[in-house]
């Protein structure tokens, strides 16, 4: 974890803007905010971003998501707790986020596309991308989650 720390959003609010406009965009999207919530809060817990994965746990809190399946988000494969969509939805979310490793094959896209239409696979990679991004300025500028 690095010592630096900038207040990102004050520095360079416009290039914050732009990716809280992807936010924005996402929050009306052809995907469910609680399937959304779960993605967002399963890259951060990938990536390590301890804000984010604090803001989003109180997101789906506030969505009503029980906190078992949050609880057990961090080893969904293993749970019995997430329906096949959501499974095909995190294992996307999962792949994009480790595509520097290997790109998402051709069985994962089939695998999605018996649950997902054109436009949500495409809006479901946007919101994976934007938190995979999110997490890069939250970590490497030292943004951390409240001590509450």
């Amino acid at each position: 974890m690095t010592s630096l720390r900038i207040d990102y959003p004050k520095v360079a609010p416009g290039a914050v803007r732009g990716m809280f406009a992807t936010n924005t965009y996402l929050d009306d999207c052809s995907i469910g905010q609680v399937l959304r919530r779960l993605v967002e809060l399963r890259v951060s817990q990938m990536n390590g971003c301890t804000y984010c994965i604090w803001l989003h746990g109180r997101q789906l809190c506030d969505l009503g998501e029980a906190e078992a399946r949050i609880a057990a988000l961090a080893a969904w494969r293993s749970a019995d707790l997430f329906d096949d969509p959501e499974r095909a939805a995190l294992e996307w979310a999962e792949a994009v986020t480790e595509i520097a490793t290997e790109a998402p094959s051709d069985s994962l896209y089939g695998a999605l596309r018996e649950h997902f239409e054109d436009r949500q696979i495409v809006e479901l990679t946007a919101i994976v991308a934007n938190m995979n991004a999110l997490n890069r300025m939250a970590i490497s500028l030292g943004h951390e989650a409240p001590e509450d």
